[in-house]
């Protein structure tokens, strides 16, 4: 009987709906399952207060743990043969309780020299998110084996509207009666248990050299070169704004209510005004850089990690 554990945190249940499909080839095929639920001691709330959504960013993007509560024993005392590792993306960072857990002695007890396979349910900016994510994995000694990342297929900025409608209200539907259902499709959620057969069949032979490849095949990957360009370019851009915030303000004081609301104004004329003009600016450039461009897509749909 092989043994895995199911990691993640999730506000809306979307991605626990992913990861139950995803697994879910595995139930009947002499897999006991674990889940653990990463918890809080002091709960995000759901649907977020703006204040509170746009006030997280600084310690979100620096990866500032917080307390989580403690995991059972039961799941601690237990060597898995894979982990199954689910996250979302807040602020082209992984969730700030998946930080708190990775930082926990706990997660190194668990992630050391075990197999590790990421799913990802996001907007549609991962790439970045998932590089720090694999430098954490390496801290920590686990062997990534895999990536799943499932996003918002929408054009980006009707899927701004629609996730952020999302975010405030709880709400998925369709915004005014207009827009699309925010968040993954669907029938990609539905469609993800194809790859709880390729898990499977690695997971009964110990053998995961291939894992990822295969996943790929299934369309567990989707690499776009525009939004590697814009996620590395809004990376550099948050750090600065993560560390003005911090380091010019205190926490809970008003002015830093008033450096968050700031970020949110630069935020929002970041996607409406500077996106489309990187975009402009992509498209003329992308004929020069078409090696690099390919080089690129085939690192980031890959496990690796450059040095």
């Amino acid at each position: 009987m092989k043994e895995v554990l199911i990691i993640h945190y999730s506000q809306s249940g979307q991605l626990t709906e992913i990861l139950n499909n995803i697994t879910s080839p595995l139930n009947a095929k002499e897999v006991n399952i674990t889940h653990l639920e990463i918890e809080m001691e002091n709960p995000f709330p759901f649907p977020w207060p703006k204040a509170e959504f746009y006030g997280a960013f600084p310690k979100t993007f620096k990866q500032e743990a917080q307390k989580i509560k403690p995991i059972p024993e039961n799941i601690l005392n237990k060597k898995y043969d894979l982990i199954i590792f689910g996250y979302t993306i807040w602020y082209l960072t992984p969730s700030l309780p998946t930080t708190s857990f990775l930082k926990t002695p706990e997660a190194k007890q668990l992630l050391n020299n075990t197999s590790v396979i990421t799913v990802i349910g996001c907007r549609n900016m991962w790439i970045m998110a998932q590089e720090k994510m694999k430098r954490q994995l390496k801290e920590l000694g686990a062997n990534l084996v895999g990536n799943i990342a499932l996003v918002d297929r929408h054009i980006n900025h009707i899927s701004v509207i629609t996730i952020a409608q999302w975010m405030f209200s709880g709400k998925k539907k369709r915004f005014l009666g207009i827009f699309p259902k925010p968040g993954v499709s669907q029938k990609d959620i539905n469609d993800s248990t194809k790859f709880g057969n390729i898990i499977a069949k690695h997971l009964h032979s110990n053998d995961y050299q291939t894992l990822q490849n295969e996943l790929l095949k299934e369309g567990a990957v989707k690499i776009k070169p525009f939004l590697i360009t814009v996620d590395k370019r809004a990376n550099v851009i948050f750090s600065k704004w993560a560390h003005l915030i911090t380091t010019k303000s205190e926490e809970n004081s008003s002015k830093r209510a008033f450096l968050v609301k700031m970020f949110k104004y630069y935020l929002l004329f970041a996607i409406w005004l500077i996106a489309p003009i990187v975009f402009i600016l992509f498209l003329l450039t992308y004929l020069p850089l078409y090696r690099q461009i390919q080089k690129d897509k085939v690192y980031y749909a890959s496990v690796a990690l450059k040095e």
